[in-house]
């Protein structure tokens, strides 16, 4: 059964084609979409979606203030930011609102599509531009430098998802299977003490387990 999915584009044209991309897969079913942000919570509630793609600058309560509702809503929702700003302020305003991934509209319609099936399985969407940023900032910042038991091979696979890489990616740059992939980032998560890609990506950066060379 597909995912129940609803936009948030207040571009006409972008949000009939992300309809036409989503609805193309047979992984998404766009429920509906929305050229404003009103009642958040209860048009995610109607339609029951568990993925919600969102641009930032919207009319109505905004983008951030529309995913912090959405999390209050059920925290379970996936929720990605589709947008063209690509500032700190927004990209980490975004990502401690509770935002599942951050995707630039320069981002592909394969790689998009890649992106969002990913965080459905727990992956972090970050285009590779936002992925560096949230790493440059992260590296300059005072924090305690924790490995947390991490295997040599746990680290690499972190350090490429860090890096914006998709699964496969992280598959072929390793040479494993896809499925060992998972298995590795779900001994990641359990180690860091986080649920998803996303709150690994943050903290990896936050206590510097990754470095950059």
């Amino acid at each position: 059964m597909p995912y129940q999915v609803i936009i948030f584009e207040d571009n006409a044209r972008l949000r009939q084609s992300m309809e036409i991309l989503l609805n193309d897969d047979n992984v998404f079913h766009v429920a509906a979409s929305f050229s404003r942000f009103d009642n958040v919570a209860d048009q995610v509630e109607v339609f029951d979606a568990a993925l919600v793609v969102m641009d930032i600058d919207m009319p109505g309560v905004g983008g951030i203030e529309g995913v912090k509702k959405i999390k209050q809503y059920n925290p379970d929702i996936k929720v990605v930011m589709h947008t063209v700003f690509d500032d700190d302020n927004r990209i980490f305003d975004s990502i401690c609102a509770g935002a599942n991934g951050y995707m630039l509209k320069n981002t592909s319609p394969v790689q998009l599509l890649r992106s969002l099936q990913e965080v459905m399985q727990g992956g972090a969407a970050m285009s590779p531009f936002v992925a560096q940023k949230v790493f440059q900032h992260f590296r300059t910042a005072n924090s305690i430098n924790e490995t947390f038991d991490l295997t040599k091979r746990e680290k690499e696979i972190l350090e490429l998802l860090v890096k914006g890489n998709s699964y496969k990616m992280i598959a072929d740059k390793g040479d494993i299977s896809v499925d060992t992939v998972k298995k590795h980032l779900q001994n990641i998560y359990h180690k860091l003490h986080v649920s998803c890609g996303t709150e690994a990506v943050a903290k990896a950066l936050q206590h510097k387990i990754i470095k950059l060379d």
